[in-house]
């Protein structure tokens, strides 16, 4: 049995993972740990939790977990994980992984052979993701020749989480703007389709008086030969929202959101649309892989070598 801690417990671990903890088998959300006493222990309340700490040290001190849950902003990630490896527990680390590359490099060095560490990057887990690369493994649109996701969101939308603080915006804490806190899903998804990396280049502005990139363009070159070219761009108006990647082949196209539960796929031949929906708890695919790893029944499902690579790609597109 994987007996969970949570350390952040915050909006993210109110619907999108926390509750999944008790969903899986084999799994059983046992504390949860967050500074504000009372906010924690209204969370530890509402779910049913049996025990609650207000201090990262309290939390990894009870014998009874042997699995943390590190869901605090970026800014601490590396630190916590550090003192959670430490005390001999297993890592579930939120995205992205770290603030930056050199504090990933970091953490990659401090992981030792007996050290169990999954990264969230939980959308590779989910059933229209993982049909996207079913169609590119069957050929569904020939030879690939290259990719292009396109972010573009007003500073105010709905597709980033909103919080009392919106620290999302304070690289200090998050390592960078709205871009740092989505891209890293997308990014990943690229490495799930097309493997390693040759080459990155971007560039990145502010177009605002807090100096926060909000508008970075990235280009790829992936060793298999697929170019990649995506545009995150959150100062557009309302009318001009866009969430889209598109998938070109020597056959035809796949295109998806990120955001909605719709693939499409175009060739010469036929048109086809599949839809999916996602669970309400939507990290629960991968917790579900994660505690599986954990009890040695499957391979590591995002390593900490996954969560380097997604970092090297944000650091070029912004540096």
């Amino acid at each position: 049995m994987i007996k969970w801690g949570i350390i952040g417990a915050g909006d993210v671990a109110e619907v999108k993972s926390g509750p999944a903890f008790n969903l899986v088998e084999n799994s059983t959300l046992h504390a949860v740990m967050r500074r504000n006493t009372e906010k924690v222990k209204d969370f530890a309340k509402r779910h049913n939790v049996p025990f609650w700490y207000d201090s990262v040290e309290a939390i990894l001190a009870d014998k009874e977990i042997n699995a943390v849950y590190i869901a605090t902003p970026p800014s601490s990630h590396l630190e916590i994980a550090k003192q959670a490896l430490n005390a001999g527990k297993f890592v579930y680390l939120e995205k992205p992984m770290t603030l930056d590359l050199a504090e990933a490099i970091e953490l990659q060095n401090s992981v030792k052979s007996d050290h169990k560490i999954v990264v969230a990057h939980y959308r590779r887990n989910l059933a229209g993701f993982k049909k996207v690369k079913e169609l590119l493994e069957e050929n569904a649109i020939g030879k690939i020749s290259h990719a292009k996701i396109e972010i573009l969101q007003p500073a105010t939308n709905n597709i980033i989480a909103q919080t009392d603080e919106n620290w999302r915006v304070n690289p200090a804490v998050s390592g960078g703007g709205y871009f740092h806190d989505i891209a890293p899903h997308q990014l990943d998804l690229m490495r799930v389709y097309f493997g390693d990396i040759k080459d990155i280049h971007g560039f990145a502005t502010a177009t605002n008086k807090d100096g926060v990139d909000d508008v970075i363009n990235g280009i790829i070159s992936f060793k298999n030969g697929v170019q990649f070219q995506g545009i995150w761009n959150f100062t557009v108006s309302e009318n001009a929202k866009k969430d889209q990647c598109v998938i070109y082949g020597d056959k035809g196209t796949i295109t998806f959101s990120f955001y909605e539960e719709r693939i499409v796929l175009e060739t010469k031949d036929d048109n086809e649309e599949f839809f999916f929906e996602s669970p309400k708890h939507v990290q629960q695919p991968m917790i579900e892989a994660t505690v599986n790893y954990f009890l040695d029944k499957q391979e590591n499902p995002c390593t900490v070598a996954d969560g380097l690579a997604t970092l090297q790609i944000m650091d070029s597109f912004t540096s």
